[in-house]
């Protein structure tokens, strides 16, 4: 090829026909065409400086590596036609099109361009053959190869053609009916079904093993699986007769019930805190409650159950980890057995026996956490019951051991109902995404547990309330459930006939067999399988299951088996009312907690949670209060020394107080301190307010029968002492000493106005012994109901508290928007049982009207006590003097015998007098014994001046024995009364011995006195009545004289003495 295509350009004729072409054209070439010396030495027209510039796309180019002279001849040429002629490269090139162009010479042809174009159609010839000098070795093997290729393709083509034919033959053979042929078909068939039964056999033959292993491993999803794939393939219609698959049928059907009952149980175990793997939950909640918790296991802080539910994925199903222990997680584990119940077909049956058996198991879960409580507090440390009925005020210390035992019952249990609310809550919405992610529309039924479950525990904590407040379970019942024959704890009458329980009947006797053996052949024939004979295999099954497992308790007997009534629980602490203050702050803690586990959606407000303690507070607690109240009323104001004097009263006052009243401030402190630690309630302020008037009652009535003549407070008014009378009837003796009582200091003109009114008083109505009290212990009692009450009082008005809230569960018109205000005002978590801090009575303005009154009648009725003290002396001494003036019992009209000793009534009225103030000494302070004591001198040098004439007649011998007498009162006054003088008493009885003529030389000296603008000393002064009483007094033993000139002589002489009294005192 080299040769050929080289001849021409060593003849040189190609060349010469092109240059003749070019200088034709116009166009000037100065390089001459290459030597054929060889083809590829010759220079390429493509070389730089030979061709022109054809574009940026040239000029860019880069030589590549390894690449032939050729190879980049050709693609310098075909760059080229891309930059000059593109339109020769375009798939829809019209060659004829441009081949006119160039043989158009006018202005818009490209004749002009055609020597361009034939030199690169020769450049490209040139290139052509250059790569055919490179590569025609390749060429010539490539013939040889697609000689070899065409000739496989025409064998393949024979091979096809005869399979063809062959296909076109076997199925003209196949058309042809063969009956041994068919009959092959069918046993072919045949045989492949017996296989595969006999692989489901060897399956199902399994099955039994594979279902009580998953079970043993508590995989139960697995389980189910396998179970439901079980039944599956017995229910195909080819195993239908095979008559040995009956007992598989029947072992699998009961294994359907009995894995139910052990998902079941296992749901019951983690629910209600069974199983050992919930422990820590609710020992962690307890502890961090404050329970007693020295015996549980000391464990990290647990996630709160908000993070324990997101933690949970419900939205996916549930898968098993057989790397993990399943029941390590309650919460993964209770998710796990809804949805082995909900894959099982049995999730609603389920639900419906979770509804049953929850009253049961939280009776269970109560009774086994009072009997641990039990335990841990022996009833020796806890005090023990004092059968009081609840009627004890506790110390501190007893009131601390109560606590102890309360609240670790409490935190206790209210730890155990959080975790089971927890439980349930995880089994709620398990539930709830069961039913989402299959479309299920009405769920009510399956979600309802949880409210059953409030109102359950609801249940509980009113019985435990009721067990721990109330002393009788019968007393208080509501209308209604008198009426239905039961009581609002739910506990019957005592009386009544109690119901028949299982565990009273006689195993044994020969009449419960036979029954018992009849009813299981009924339920046998009725339901076989049920009963134990039916289901061997299902007890089979089940012993791998229950392994290790310890036997459950009867629930029933358990609660049953308590020494209290059927159907309640063991007290651990006496009841009483006072135990309120201490089960309130767990129970409203408890509830707090429990708000944030309810299910969203459900219409559980917070009054809705706290509704049932309001009825409690009302119907039970309030009642029990008030009976309570007024049993230890009762129990103080029927004591037959409440009114003695307390051994103890130093320790809470001042001066001696009676022990009712110390035993009744208790109380009300104790109620008050109670009511501090409960919800405020009106109407609980309003029971101790009403006990408060019942005591000032009492109090009234020992007044009046203290003071009452027949010792008996029945009586009238009238017949009271005549110091009672003065003291509680109005009048100007009343009002005279309650102004010399209130006034600042004792004004002397009052009380000598009080002594006129006194003497004036007791002249008209003279007094006589029963008119006064001759049992001094009747005046200790006075004293120390004065005492009492002022104690009383001032303690009473240091409870006065006014507080905002104003519910009143009292009121029969309530505001139904009116909820009561469940928050403590005291801080539960320290509540501890001790006895700290201020006591207050929380009342409203409208309560404390009520309040402020009692206290003003402790106060008057003090005020009356302290008026009858004070004139209870003076009537004494006004009675002892009247009776040692009078003639009857005390004669002045005596011998010549030298007079030694006073009159025996003045020895006895000292005495009296003296015992009365020590009395007063020993009860009273210093202001009530200045105004018992202020003012009897001078009652005594009145009511012997102006009662003299009640001593007619009297001689001198007399008169000595009367100044005797006025001396001794005068030495006991002075240990008695400071700067007591009976000076003009004595002044008195001494014009008696000068005689008549002195008294008239007296009123001369005392008018001239007057006269000389001259005042006598006081003691000196005495008005005419007095000084004409004195003038019949001398002339008394003249006028006594039965001989009639004696007696008119002393008659005449008496009225010259007063008719010149008269002259000198200006009187006519």
């Amino acid at each position: 090829m080299s040769n050929r295509y080289g001849g021409s350009y060593r003849n040189g004729a190609y060349g010469r026909q092109e240059r003749q072409e070019r200088q034709d054209d116009g166009y000037d070439y100065d390089s001459a065409p290459p030597q054929p010396s060889a083809p590829s030495a010759r220079r390429s027209p493509f070389e730089p400086g030979r061709i022109p510039s054809s574009g940026s796309s040239s000029t860019s180019r880069r030589p590549r590596g390894n690449e032939t002279n050729a190879e980049r001849q050709i693609t310098q040429v075909l760059e080229h036609i891309k930059a000059e002629w593109p339109s020769m490269i375009q798939n829809d090139c019209i060659p004829v099109s441009l081949a006119l162009q160039l043989l158009d010479n006018s202005s818009v042809g490209r004749a002009h361009e055609y020597g361009n174009f034939k030199k690169t159609h020769q450049y490209l010839q040139d290139s052509l053959k250059g790569i055919v000098h490179e590569h025609h070795q390749g060429f010539n093997s490539s013939i040889g190869t697609f000689h070899k290729i065409q000739g496989s393709i025409q064998a393949s083509q024979k091979r096809v053609r005869a399979l063809k034919e062959s296909l076109a033959a076997s199925k003209t053979s196949l058309c042809t009916s063969d009956p041994e042929l068919k009959k092959l078909y069918k046993s072919s068939q045949m045989y492949d079904e017996v296989l595969q039964t006999l692989n489901e056999l060897e399956d199902l033959r399994t099955v039994p093993d594979q279902l009580e292993a998953r079970i043993s491993e508590k995989r139960f999803l697995t389980a189910v699986e396998v179970l439901q794939n079980a039944l599956r393939k017995l229910r195909k219609p080819e195993l239908d007769d095979i008559g040995a698959l009956s007992d598989l049928r029947s072992y699998l059907a009961n294994q359907e019930t009995a894995l139910m009952d052990i998902l079941v149980e296992e749901l019951h175990e983690h629910l209600y805190l069974k199983s050992p793997y919930c422990q820590e939950r609710w020992q962690s909640l307890a502890k961090n409650q404050g329970a007693q918790t020295q015996n549980y296991s000391d464990s990290e802080a647990i996630a709160t159950f908000n993070g324990v539910l997101d933690a949970l994925d419900l939205e996916h199903a549930v898968t098993e980890d057989p790397s993990k222990n399943p029941e390590a997680d309650t919460s993964w584990y209770i998710a796990l057995l809804a949805e082995s119940l909900n894959k099982l077909g049995r999730l609603g049956s389920a639900v419906d026996t979770l509804n049953q058996r929850l009253p049961v198991e939280l009776f269970s879960v109560v009774n086994e956490t009072i009997n641990d409580v039990d335990l841990r507090h022996p009833s020796s440390l806890r005090g023990g019951s004092s059968n009081s009925q609840g009627l004890h005020i506790y110390n501190n210390r007893e009131t601390q051991m109560r606590a102890d035992v309360i609240y670790d019952l409490l935190w206790t249990l209210y730890g155990k109902f959080e975790a089971i609310a927890e439980g349930h809550r995880v089994f709620h919405e398990a539930v709830k995404s069961l039913a989402r992610r299959e479309g299920v529309g009405n769920t009510s039924q399956l979600l309802g547990s949880f409210r059953e479950l409030w109102n359950l525990y609801q249940n509980e904590i009113r019985s435990l309330l009721h067990n721990y407040v109330t002393t009788d379970a019968d007393i208080y019942q509501s209308a209604s459930s008198m009426r239905n024959g039961t009581v609002l704890n739910g506990n019957r009458d005592t009386q009544r006939e109690s119901l028949f329980k299982f565990s009273e009947a006689d195993q044994k006797s020969i009449e419960m067999t036979t029954e018992y053996e009849a009813l299981d052949n009924i339920i046998q024939t009725a339901v076989p399988g049920l009963t134990s004979n039916g289901r061997k295999s299902q007890t089979a099954g089940k012993k791998t299951y229950l392994i290790g497992r310890e036997p459950r308790k009867s629930t029933l007997g358990g609660g049953l088996n308590s020494k209290n009534t059927p159907g309640s629980y063991k007290s651990l602490v006496e009841p009483s009312v006072f135990n309120m203050s201490l089960l309130l702050p767990p129970t409203l803690g408890f509830i707090e907690r429990l708000r944030p586990i309810i299910p969203p959606g459900f219409d559980l407000k917070a009054t809705v949670l706290t509704s049932f303690l309001d009825n409690f507070l009302v119907n039970v607690f309030q009642p029990q209060v008030d009976e309570t109240l007024g049993k230890l009323s009762d129990g103080v104001l029927g004591e037959a020394d409440s009114f003695q004097q307390d051994p103890d009263w130093g320790l809470v006052a001042r001066r001696p107080v009676s022990k009712g009243t110390t035993a009744f401030f208790a109380i009300v402190t104790a109620f008050c301190r109670m009511l501090g630690d409960i919800p405020p309630d009106q109407a609980l302020s309003t029971l101790i307010i009403s006990q408060m008037m019942r005591y000032y009652d009492r109090c009234y009535e020992w007044f009046k029968s203290l003071v009452s003549k027949a010792q008996d407070s029945n009586f009238a008014s009238q017949d009271l002492r005549f110091s009672a009378k003065l003291a509680t009837t109005e009048g100007d003796i009343q009002d005279t000493i309650q102004k010399l009582w209130t006034s600042d200091t004792l004004d002397r003109e009052l009380i000598e106005k009080e002594v006129g009114l006194l003497i004036m008083r007791t002249n008209e109505s003279p007094l006589g012994p029963s008119d006064v009290i001759q049992d001094r212990d009747v005046i200790s009692s006075l004293c120390l109901l004065y005492t009492s009450m002022k104690w009383l009082s001032t303690k009473i008005t240091s409870l006065r508290h006014i507080t905002e809230h104003n519910t009143d569960s009292s009121k029969s018109m309530v505001p139904k928007d009116q909820s009561r205000q469940w928050s403590l005002p005291n801080d539960p978590s320290k509540a501890n049982g001790e006895q700290q801090g201020p006591v207050y009575l929380p009342m409203t303005q409208e309560t404390v009207q009520s309040f402020d009154r009692i206290v003003s009648s402790y106060e008057e009725l003090a005020a009356t006590v302290l008026l009858t003290l004070h004139m209870e002396v003076r009537c004494r001494i006004i009675q002892s003097l009247r009776v040692a003036l009078s003639p009857e019992t005390a004669p002045y009209v005596l011998g010549d015998r030298e007079i030694k000793e006073p009159d025996p009534q003045i020895l006895s009225l000292n005495a009296e007098l003296i015992a009365y103030d020590e009395t007063a000494v020993r009860f009273l302070r210093d202001r009530e014994i200045a105004f018992v004591r202020t003012g009897l001198g001078l009652l005594i040098n009145s009511y012997l001046v102006s009662n003299a004439l009640s001593t007619q007649p009297m001689n001198m011998r007399g008169c000595e024995r009367m100044q005797l007498n006025i001396l001794v009162l005068q030495q006991n006054l002075k240990n008695i009364e400071a700067d007591v003088d009976l000076a003009r008493a004595g002044k008195y009885y001494e014009l008696f011995e000068q005689g008549p003529d002195a008294i008239v030389e007296k009123a001369r000296r005392d008018k001239e006195r007057e006269a000389d603008a001259g005042s006598s000393p006081e003691a000196d002064k005495f008005s005419y009545d007095e000084l004409k009483a004195l003038v019949e007094l001398c002339y008394s033993v003249q006028l006594s004289d039965p001989e009639r000139g004696v007696n008119a002589a002393a008659k005449r002489q008496m009225g010259e003495k007063i008719l010149a009294l008269s002259e000198y005192m200006w009187q006519t």
